[in-house]
């Protein structure tokens, strides 16, 4: 009984990183930018998520416009916003290593850093911590769109204390680490040509 019970209140979520940028693909802080208007192949995508019981998305025109392909109309939702980059919004990540080289050393070694002016990512994960917190008696299947960070900061909050088990690795699942400088992680995406 209590399996059945609990079975019914789980609380599944996917997250999925709005569209590309024209921003991300300069490699600049982003602004409140389209995606970029070329077609993607959503198709298999947005059929594998359609009976979603809720479909959210940040604010900004990134999310929503990815929202959108996926059929249905979403649920705007606060918290789901990008980090606020304060004055770095809309910079080249290059110009700051020459122009703010300390202030960006900063910013990326310490979580607590908000050189810019706007939200460090300790901040932004405590936001996406509240934000976990409020769908754990959520049941059903949440579908959100929203930004790199964001879905960073999910998932070190799922990766805090016990990691080697909070982890599920499924058949033919991919994982991708890359190392330049430090071993990061990534997760692919879908390109445009509907490949993964």
């Amino acid at each position: 009984m209590f399996i059945e019970c609990s079975a019914l209140l789980s609380t599944r979520l996917t997250l999925i990183c709005h569209a590309r940028t024209v921003a991300q693909k300069l490699a600049r802080f982003p602004t409140n930018e389209p995606v970029e208007n070329q077609p993607l192949k959503l198709g298999a995508l947005a059929t594998q998520f359609a009976n979603a019981s809720l479909l959210s998305c940040g604010p900004e025109l990134r999310t929503r416009q990815t929202a959108e392909w996926f059929g249905a109309a979403p649920q705007v939702d606060a918290a789901l916003r990008d980090c606020d980059w304060g004055r770095w919004h809309g910079q080249a990540i290059k110009d700051l290593q020459v122009h703010e080289a300390d202030a960006l050393q900063a910013w990326i070694s310490d979580p607590q850093a908000a050189p810019h002016g706007g939200e460090s990512v300790m901040q932004l994960g405590e936001r996406v911590a509240r934000w976990l917190t409020s769908l754990q008696g959520v049941p059903g299947h949440i579908v959100a769109i929203t930004h790199p960070f964001v879905v960073r900061a999910a998932l070190m909050q799922v990766m805090q204390g016990a990691g080697f088990n909070a982890v599920d690795v499924e058949p033919l699942s991919v994982v991708e680490l890359r190392f330049n400088g430090i071993w990061r992680l990534r997760l692919p995406g879908i390109d445009h040509a509907g490949a993964l």
